[in-house]
């Protein structure tokens, strides 16, 4: 993988600084510091300024939402552009006064191709925190009510005789663009606008590798046996809470495709097929565009 090159989401936008999640005090340096930048999600959906283009809306320690914030709402994302970034991660049904003019709540999904790539990343982040936090208000082991540690990353269970910790889980999905040399395998969901084709991919399964996971899901989806595996990058997809493993596989010439019910079509594709612009891929911050473009210009 070219690192100077990650996916959109991915890369070295923040220091996370994950040592200084330890230290008690954390809230209070934070509130002390005056350059302290604060976000704010309501549910999964975030507060941004849309006009003149997409950017975060970041509040600092004077505006009335981050003073009335309840310390179990907020968490430490790291170091953003060298200052510090906390998140407020307010009730769905909570009924903000004070929103600054001009900003408003909106989903990340939509608005992600129009942001900067830091700023991308950033709300990618925080909506993968908000939703993993509101999947764990409850402990799983006991069902006691869980409070929040570890500067919003950890929840633990109140009942004293459990104590039970959950941190952030991520779902591993693999996704893979098998070729056969000349020919490229897509596949498209009915639900997908009409002409796109993309990669194959799927959920990884307990007690399975990542390249064992591309064979089986290929396999299920189009019949076609893989004959070799190579990694080339990943990206995180809070949508909602993936972590997309994308590989490169080959298949013998001439395999047939056979669909299952998970795809409404596959089918082998040329690149001239591609290159013409007769079959919509993917939008170009998705890492199976990524995974596309390579083959289409002779990286793999």
């Amino acid at each position: 993988m070219d690192y100077a090159r990650p996916n959109f989401f991915a890369g070295p936008y923040i220091d996370r600084r994950a040592e200084v999640r330890e230290d008690a005090g954390w809230l209070d340096a934070a509130r002390a510091d005056r350059g302290t930048l604060y976000m704010v999600g309501k549910g999964t959906a975030q507060l941004v300024r849309t006009k003149p283009e997409p950017r975060i809306e970041f509040l600092t320690s004077d505006h009335p939402i981050v003073r009335e914030a309840d310390p179990k709402q907020l968490i430490l994302l790291g170091w953003f552009q060298g200052a510090r970034c906390v998140l407020i991660d307010v009730d769905p049904e909570q009924t903000l006064s004070n929103v600054p003019e001009g900003a408003t709540f909106e989903e990340l999904r939509p608005l992600s191709p129009l942001l900067r790539g830091e700023e991308a990343g950033l709300l990618a982040y925080a909506r993968a925190l908000v939703i993993w936090r509101a999947r764990h208000r409850f402990c799983g082991v006991c069902g006691k009510p869980t409070v929040p540690e570890r500067a919003g990353h950890a929840m633990r269970c109140t009942n004293e005789i459990c104590r039970h910790e959950f941190f952030p889980r991520l779902d591993p999905a693999i996704i893979v663009l098998v070729t056969d040399g000349e020919l490229a395998l897509l596949g498209r969901q009915a639900s997908w606008p009409a002409g796109r084709f993309s990669t194959i991919a799927g959920f990884v399964e307990p007690g399975e590798s990542l390249e064992d996971a591309v064979a089986r899901e290929v396999m299920e989806e189009t019949a076609v046996p893989v004959t070799s595996v190579s990694y080339d990058s990943s990206q995180p997809w809070p949508f909602p809470s993936s972590l997309m493993v994308g590989f490169h596989a080959t298949a013998e010439p001439g395999s047939l495709v056979r669909v299952s019910g998970e795809l409404e079509a596959a089918a082998w594709f040329t690149r001239e097929q591609i290159n013409s612009g007769g079959t919509m891929v993917p939008p170009s911050h998705a890492i199976s565009y990524r995974l596309i473009s390579a083959w289409l210009n002779g990286r793999q």
